[in-house]
């Protein structure tokens, strides 16, 4: 139990964007750094006062450039790496407006479910991955 305390913990927003052709936005994380060029949904790290949806809405704004709307909870994801405790939050998004722009990281593409296994993404978003595909099927 110790060794979690010691290693830091984020609780992070995420946003798994739709756009109307039902395809999910990802981004590629920069290639230095934590988990570099991993694909990922966009998010980020949850500021004192925040609400996650406000968190979220701000991310894609600064990370992305185009505007969201926060809809409904998908997942919450507790997972442990070597050196990072995160809590993922996600959401579904709308994107209502403005063209996704690669602010904050190497690249972005628009990708429908089926395609989410031709990326490689962070051990921890398997589950959001596997919530998408659960959430599909009941559609």
């Amino acid at each position: 139990m110790n060794e979690i305390s010691t290693v830091p913990h984020k609780i992070i927003g995420v946003a798994v964007i739709w756009n109307n052709q039902k395809q999910i936005l990802i981004d590629r994380r920069l290639p230095k750094g934590t988990m570099a060029g991993l694909w990922e949904f966009p998010g980020g790290k949850i500021e004192s006062g925040e609400t996650i949806e406000e968190c979220i809405e701000r991310e894609i704004l600064e990370e992305l450039g185009i505007k969201i709307e926060v809809g409904k909870h998908l997942i919450t994801i507790d997972h442990t790496y070597t050196h990072l405790r995160v809590t993922l939050t996600v959401h579904h998004c709308r994107h209502l407006e403005g063209i996704p722009q690669a602010i904050e990281c190497a690249e972005i593409r628009w990708v429908s479910v089926d395609e989410l296994d031709d990326f490689t993404f962070p051990e921890a978003n398997v589950e959001i991955i596997a919530a998408l595909r659960k959430n599909q099927n009941n559609n």
